[in-house]
């Protein structure tokens, strides 16, 4: 399946890890301790592909090999039945009193195309979507900080706010001085305006972004 398909971006939620779980009192400490037992699980094909490395990497035949076993709904509880199990990582685990052993994988929600360019005229509908949708999730994780800041200061100005390729500094009327408008990551925005304050900037704002494209 993964061959028919091309990833063309990452779409920043969605995002879990897949996981061998075990309760928290387990004895059980690596999946090595696992081989030849019975793990459950909603994912039996990844679980059993990931289990049959180990199984085949100890010599394990027959009756000795791990048993998978399909379980849906609450995974969880069947680890109080004795079997370890293998979930999505989340609040779940930790108030069924689980913890991981072992990631299989990590994923997230992706923008996806097919891998054999069957219409090319449709290639450049795909780019356009590909861009708005860039452009959105460019606009959740930036915002624009701007600020006035003597030019003696501007320099230590510009390490804090570096911008994604560089700031955009306008002079204003009293001499000396400039206003700098640049992106900068919302997360670490608060944070920035604390230093800027620090170095002697003045009339910080940031604003939010509906759309952009970078």
């Amino acid at each position: 399946m993964q061959d028919l398909v091309a990833e063309e971006l990452r779409l920043g939620f969605g995002k879990c890890s897949l996981q061998v779980q075990v309760p928290e009192s387990s004895p059980i400490k690596s999946v090595e301790d696992l081989a030849g037992k019975r793990v459950v699980t909603s994912f039996e094909v990844l679980a059993g592909q990931y289990f049959k490395e180990i199984d085949d990497r100890l010599g394990l035949k027959g009756d000795q090999r791990t048993k998978i076993e399909y379980v849906g709904g609450s995974v969880e509880a069947a680890c109080s039945l004795g079997l370890a199990d293998g979930i999505e990582s989340g609040d779940t685990m930790r108030a069924a009193g689980l913890h991981a052993i072992a990631t299989l994988l990590d994923t997230e929600a992706v923008l996806i195309r097919s891998a054999v360019t069957k219409h090319p005229h449709l290639t450049s509908l795909i780019e356009l979507i590909t861009r708005r949708i860039s452009g959105v999730i460019a606009a959740e994780k930036y915002v624009v900080c701007q600020y006035n800041i003597s030019r003696d200061k501007l320099a230590a100005a510009i390490k804090v706010t570096p911008g994604r390729r560089a700031p955009t500094i306008s002079p204003l009327e009293e001499e000396n001085w400039v206003a700098v408008s640049v992106m900068v990551e919302k997360k670490k925005s608060a944070t920035i305006m604390d230093d800027l304050t620090a170095i002697g900037a003045s009339d910080i704002l940031v604003f939010n972004l509906d759309n952009c494209r970078v």
